[in-house]
């Protein structure tokens, strides 16, 4: 309380509960339920900072995907508070969505690329945007060079192999600079030693500061990688491994 000078009292000002500064996402007791009765997602609480690479892992149909969609918004939580970047999720009204897509790309197991020209593909994602071309010209060029594709940039899809496809699906998802890169099993079609080319591109991507969240079945590659691991069941987190401590073999 604080004291007018007229001997009164007066209330002070109400302190706001902050997000911790390094947060960039932060989930309290989510529910997700589908209309089938089906709770794919329960009472899920999660921090993530930013620049963190953490992996969700877990088996089919453990949520997995429940999640990462909520994220974007293509599913919302039933129940419960998700912010990415300081936008609250779960309230966005439709049309606002696109704020939040804005700060994000996302990454598929099959690709989605378009029946254009790898340059194409890419400039696509800023193209949308109404940015000027020579603006869309020099990003496309140097995010092409940051995936090792440069020198494709006139091909198409189906000149390429399925980790170049998957580069060229990466460059499309970080041209416009996203906070978070969300990739759904980027690696699932890829071979042991392609999948680890992937992986090198997105630690390239996270050492730039970009906040990654991927899901996997390949404990392999979550070996490998020493990250921050997720592991669901059941639609609740089971366990939360530090970075660097998590090892298949021991589950």
């Amino acid at each position: 309380m604080e004291e007018k000078k007229s001997g009164e009292l007066k209330e002070a000002p109400a302190v706001k509960k902050k997000i911790h500064s390094r947060d960039f996402i932060r989930m309290r007791h989510v529910n997700k339920k589908y209309k089938t009765g089906v709770t794919a997602i329960h009472d899920l609480d999660l921090n993530i900072k930013k620049g963190e690479f953490v992996f969700i892992i877990g088996s089919t149909g453990c949520g997995k995907s429940t999640l990462i969609k909520m994220l974007y918004r293509e599913e919302k939580p039933t129940k419960g508070q998700i912010l990415v970047g300081g936008l609250d999720v779960a309230k966005l009204r439709n049309s606002k969505v696109y704020k939040l897509r804005r700060k994000l790309g996302v990454v598929f197991q099959d690709f989605k690329l378009l029946n254009k020209t790898v340059y194409e593909n890419v400039a696509f994602a800023l193209e949308v945007f109404g940015l000027p071309k020579d603006e869309v010209h020099s990003k496309v060029l140097k995010v092409l060079e940051l995936v090792g594709l440069k020198h494709k940039a006139k091909n198409y899809p189906t000149q390429l192999s399925g980790g170049e496809q998957q580069r060229v699906a990466i460059a499309r998802a970080i041209v416009n600079g996203p906070k978070l890169l969300i990739c759904d099993e980027p690696t699932g079609n890829l071979d042991e030693v392609t999948s680890m080319e992937i992986m090198a591109v997105l630690e390239e991507i996270s050492k730039m500061g970009t906040t990654i969240i991927m899901v996997t079945h390949d404990t392999e590659i979550v070996d490998k990688m020493k990250k921050r691991v997720i592991l669901l069941d059941s639609g609740r987190i089971v366990k939360d491994y530090p970075e660097g401590t998590y090892h298949h073999e021991n589950l």
